[in-house]
């Protein structure tokens, strides 16, 4: 009966989060399909035109605002309004101090709250945890040290080998660190590990000063310019005027921030007109799985260059690896471009089959998608000006799967 009921309660904490995560990301872009008017005359003209398949509401999509950072390659949203929007319709960017989701502010009051209450936060304890781990490891490799010692001494002096020795090597169900404070100084003494905050100002009197979110979030070219081109919701900011770009100056900046000896001062010349540069392939690979309802992130942790998710990150596992490969349509276009693109020469069956593997271990299928660059001589001119010369791109896909004999005999 109590297995039962622990079940039955781990599915309602599961069902509960599940409605949570609905409710918050209920929106999977950010526009949202306004009602008609409750008036007799609205009600009147939706029932008539959902007759024939169609709706007389309105869409709405927020304002909001970056600022573009040559830098890092992104635009930053400064508001943490703005970013928290983009981030629950659409799991749009990422959070600067965060792995993901803009939540440093929320990470902050927990930890102040919790060490009110003598606690600790999950990431303390997951530190703590760590550090005592490398300790107990340290604490085996020593005592196995030890052993082996005593036993070639023994070996020397008598010639007969020990079968146990004196020095006992702890494991891990029995194992406790040897000082109450020892996981705590570990802990502090971890690279990155949080400093104490302070809890009383400078007078003293014990109240705590007020927390400030410092966190931006941080939007990648392609979803910068998806959110610009496809959404109409996003505007962009100067680095250094704040002034905002028109469309046309977006779509250069963008290309400029990737070539290697432009700024963006720099006048529009025969240079920047290049079809193989990097924001535009991988522009249109983000535009083309976004477009077909996928949640597209940077995939760097696994070795590749995007992830796919059904819904997002908060509702299940990516389940697609991609692999970008530019191709040139013709080659003498590659011999003259000033930038070197990743995964354009044949790679080794090595290199594969080390990311095929990564990528299975956790369940993920590869894809590698090969990007076709049009031949320049075959566009006229001008094309490149605008972001019409999406169309000349085309896209294949190829799975590549890891064969295990033992699995797959049949």
């Amino acid at each position: 009966m109590s297995s039962r009921g622990g079940r039955r309660g781990g599915n309602a904490k599961g069902g509960a989060r599940r409605t949570e995560n609905n409710r918050i990301h209920a929106y999977p872009l950010p526009l949202v399909l306004e009602p008609a008017s409750d008036t007799l005359v609205g009600k009147c003209t939706a029932n008539v035109l959902r007759l024939f398949g169609l709706s007389n509401g309105h869409i709405s999509r927020p304002h909001l605002e970056g600022v573009l950072d040559p830098a890092t390659h992104s635009v930053w949203i400064a508001n943490s309004s703005d970013a928290m929007l983009l981030w629950r319709w659409g799991f749009f960017g990422k959070g600067n101090l965060s792995r993901s989701e803009p939540s440093w502010l929320t990470r902050q009051l927990n930890q102040r709250k919790a060490k009110a209450y003598g606690g600790m936060t999950a990431e303390e304890i997951t530190a703590k945890r760590r550090a005592e781990r490398r300790q107990f490891k340290v604490d085996r490799a020593r005592a196995q040290a030890e052993a082996a010692l005593e036993a070639e001494i023994a070996f020397a002096s008598t010639g007969v080998v020990l079968k146990e020795t004196s020095v006992v090597i702890p494991s891990a169900a029995t194992w406790k660190p040897n000082k109450p404070g020892s996981s705590a100084d570990a802990l502090s003494a971890l690279p990155g590990a949080a400093t104490p905050m302070k809890e009383e100002n400078e007078d003293g009197n014990g109240l705590e000063e007020e927390l400030m979110d410092i966190e931006h979030l941080q939007l990648t070219l392609q979803e910068a310019f998806f959110l610009i081109w496809t959404m109409d919701c996003l505007s962009i900011l100067e680095p250094t005027t704040y002034e905002y770009l028109s469309l046309p100056q977006i779509w250069r900046a963008f290309q400029v921030v990737h070539h290697p000896t432009l700024t963006l001062s720099s006048s529009l010349d025969a240079e920047l007109t290049r079809i193989d540069n990097p924001f535009l392939i991988n522009y249109v690979v983000f535009h083309h799985y976004r477009s077909l309802g996928w949640v597209i992130k940077g995939g760097i942790k696994f070795c590749v260059d995007y992830l796919l998710y059904k819904r997002g990150p908060v509702f299940s596992h990516a389940e697609f690896a991609l692999v970008v490969c530019p191709v040139y349509e013709d080659p003498s276009d590659r011999e003259m471009s000033p930038y070197d693109l990743q995964n354009v020469d044949p790679f080794s069956w090595s290199w594969l089959s080390t990311i095929n593997r990564v990528n299975s271990q956790v369940q993920k299928t590869l894809v590698l998608i090969y990007v076709t660059i049009p031949a320049m001589s075959r566009l006229p001119p001008g094309t490149l000006l605008s972001p019409a010369c999406l169309i000349h791109y085309s896209i294949r896909e190829v799975i590549v799967r890891r064969f295990i004999p033992a699995r797959m005999r049949d």
